[in-house]
């Protein structure tokens, strides 16, 4: 299927790792031109460099995305380096490895990281889109969100309004071109996610990645499908959403966990 992302202009909020990057990758390698973002000039080069060397188009643009200053540098970097962004990944999000113990600005910090990060994003590139007649704006969530534990409820507390600012937001762009739709993924095996496994994984004798899945699956995050999904197969069901065949699909929550919620 051809998802007519040939030459669009795709930005991605902490796109210089992790899910990110895998998202970035698969823009790529469907022809969009990609601004990868970091927090720091320099974080981002090592993916530009990646996407490169695979014949895809890509620049690195940096700043804050929790103040207006950093995000109206982030835009004009884009701006400059690629064009007008077609589509708005709002990809940047973490846990600060919170409990109820710690103080209460803990929580400010969680919904300036993200939620109000996402928001300063998208309504910079709003108006640009609107004019066109044409635009995306996907934000990643979580599942954790349904099935929070005792430890980060500040992140899960955050993450948990997305659904509501998506619905929201889509309704703010009825008949003008322009979706907002969310991503909220289970386990997802990055690089950090597959070396804690591993080093759990190993004090119970599983050696190598599919041992280790398997264990992580029985023992950690269980799932229907009996894999866990790596940043680039997240990044596919971004990019479908992106793309022209996802049209009609607005203000929508995709559960992409592997019916982790059912088991």
């Amino acid at each position: 299927m051809d998802l007519g992302l040939k030459d669009k202009v795709v930005l991605i909020s902490g796109s210089y790792r992790g899910t990110g990057a895998g998202t970035a990758r698969v823009f790529a390698k469907e022809g969009a031109i990609v601004a990868v973002h970091g927090h720091e000039e320099g974080q981002p080069d090592d993916v530009v460099q990646q996407i490169r060397d695979q014949g895809g188009n890509a620049v690195a643009v940096h700043g804050s995305v929790t103040t207006t200053a950093g995000v109206e540098s982030i835009i004009s970097q884009t701006e400059q380096g690629c064009g007008p962004v077609d589509v708005l990944v709002n990809n940047y999000g973490t846990p600060g490895n919170t409990s109820w113990s710690d103080p209460a600005q803990h929580w400010h910090e969680a919904w300036e990281t993200n939620v109000v990060a996402g928001v300063r994003l998208t309504q910079s590139v709003l108006p640009a889109m609107k004019k066109r007649k044409w635009g995306r704006i996907i934000f990643l969530g979580t599942v954790g969100t349904e099935r929070p534990g005792r430890n980060n409820p500040d992140y899960y507390a955050a993450k948990a309004a997305l659904p509501v600012v998506v619905r929201s937001l889509a309704k703010e762009l009825r008949d003008s071109g322009v979706t907002a739709n969310l991503i909220s993924p289970g386990i997802i095996a990055t690089d950090e996610v597959r070396e804690m496994l591993e080093k759990r994984a190993s004090r119970h004798g599983a050696q190598g990645w599919e041992e280790v899945q398997r264990w992580a699956l029985e023992n950690v995050t269980p799932n229907l499908t009996g894999r866990i999904p790596d940043p680039e197969e997240i990044g596919r069901y971004i990019a479908f959403l992106a793309s022209e065949a996802a049209w009609h699909i607005t203000g929508s929550d995709f559960k992409i966990d592997g019916g982790t919620l059912d088991t």
